[in-house]
C-alpha cells in the first residue's frame, strides 16, 4: 500500500486510442501503516513480512527477506507493516482493508469483462527504465498479424508511451495518474470502456514505473509480469520483495548489456528465487542475439492455456444449465 507516499489519483486522465484526453478525477487514499521498531546491536531479529490479499495474489515473504542489521530503523513491522505519522497500526489496517476491498470489487468487474472477451491480460510491473515500453514495442511487432493485441499505458504524465504503441499499429489508451504512483482497477475499468478489446487476444497493461505501490493492486489481470534490467543490481528482489513475490513471470531485460555492467546473473536469479520460488524466469533483450524468442513462446503458451481454460469453463457452465433444464422438466 502507498499510504506512506500519500499518493492519490486526483487529476488522473485517460487518453483514448485515437489520442483524445478525458479528465478522470479518481481520489483514493493509500495507507501503509505505523509500526516502528529499532534493530539493536544485541542481536534481536526483527522479521520483515506482510500479507497482501488482492484477488488472486497472496503474499508471504517473511521467510525470504533478510533480517535488518544492527542500527537499522525498521518501519516494516506491526500489523500494517509500514509507518505513517499520526496514524495507529489499527487505523492503517482499517484504511488499507477498505481501499483494497473497493479495488478488488473493480478488479472483479474487469476480470469478468476480460473473461467474456477471452483476453489474456498481463500486468507489466517494474521500476522506471527497466525497458517495459521498448520490450512491448518489439513484442507487438513480433506478434503483428499473428495475435491481436491492445495496450493500456500508465504514467504520471505525457502520452509518449501510448504514442509509441500506436505508431506500431496497436490500439492504446493512456492513463495519466497525476500524483498517483500506480494504476488501480477503477482506472483500468474506465480505460477498458474506451479500448476495443481483441477477442481471444492479449491485453498488455503497462503499469507506472514503481517498485513498491503497484504490487498491492489487482487490476483484474490474468497474470503479472515483473521486469528487472541487468543494470539495476542483483539485490533488487531482496530490497523490493513485493513486486517480485506476486509475479507469475520475471523478465530479466537488457541482457545484451550484462557484460558491460558486471551483472551477476546467477546471483540475480537466486535472489528472485529466494523471494518467489515458483515464478518463471526468462532472460530477454530487445536487441542482439538473446532476443525475444523465449518471451514470445511464453506468451503464446499462456494465451493457449487461457483460451482452453475459458472454453472448459463455458462448457461446464453449459452442461450445468442443460442438466438444470432437464431436471426442471
Amino acid at each position: 500500500m502507498c499510504t506512506v507516499c500519500g499518493c492519490s489519483g486526483d487529476g488522473a486522465t485517460i487518453s483514448e486510442a485515437h489520442g483524445h484526453s478525458h479528465d478522470h478525477a479518481h481520489p483514493h487514499t493509500h495507507t501503509h501503516a505505523d509500526g516502528t521498531t529499532h534493530s539493536h546491536a544485541h542481536g534481536h531479529d526483527h522479521g520483515h513480512g506482510h500479507d497482501h490479499d488482492h484477488g488472486h495474489h497472496h503474499h508471504h515473504h517473511d521467510d525470504h527477506a533478510p533480517a535488518p542489521d544492527a542500527g537499522t530503523l525498521d518501519y516494516g513491522t506491526g500489523p500494517a507493516r509500514a509507518h505513517a505519522p499520526g496514524l495507529s497500526q489499527a487505523r492503517m489496517v482499517e484504511i488499507e482493508t477498505s481501499i483494497l476491498a473497493k479495488n478488488d470489487d473493480y478488479a472483479g468487474r474487469n476480470r469478468t469483462r476480460l473473461d467474456a472477451a477471452g483476453v489474456l491480460a498481463l500486468n507489466l510491473l517494474s521500476g522506471p527504465g527497466a525497458g517495459k515500453t521498448t520490450l512491448l514495442v518489439e513484442t507487438l511487432k513480433a506478434l503483428s498479424g499473428r495475435i491481436p493485441c491492445a495496450v493500456i499505458e500508465g504514467d504520471q504524465q505525457t502520452d509518449n508511451d501510448a504514442a509509441r504503441i500506436r505508431a506500431v499499429g496497436t490500439p492504446a489508451v493512456q492513463i495519466n495518474t497525476g500524483k498517483g504512483c500506480h494504476l488501480d482497477a477503477h482506472m483500468v475499468g474506465h480505460a477498458l470502456e474506451k479500448l476495443p478489446l481483441p477477442p481471444g487476444g492479449v491485453l498488455f497493461i503497462e503499469n507506472v514505473g514503481n517498485l513498491v505501490c503497484p504490487a498491492a493492486f489487482d487490476l483484474g489481470e490474468t497474470k503479472r509480469v515483473t521486469l528487472i534490467s541487468v543494470a539495476e543490481g542483483e539485490d533488487k528482489p531482496l530490497k523490493y520483495p513485493d513486486i517480485f513475490e506476486g509475479a507469475d513471470l520475471v523478465l530479466i531485460t537488457k541482457a545484451d548489456l550484462a557484460p558491460y555492467v558486471d551483472a551477476d546473473m546467477a546471483t540475480l536469479e537466486a535472489n528472485i528465487r529466494r523471494i518467489n520460488p515458483t515464478a518463471d524466469i526468462l532472460t530477454t533483450s530487445s536487441r542482439g542475439e538473446i532476443g525475444l524468442a523465449r518471451w514470445i513462446a511464453w506468451l503464446e503458451a499462456a494465451r493457449a492455456v487461457r483460451l482452453n481454460d475459458l472454453a472448459s469453463a463455458r462448457e461446464a457452465e453449459a452442461s450445468a444449465l442443460r442438466a438444470a433444464a432437464g431436471g426442471a422438466r
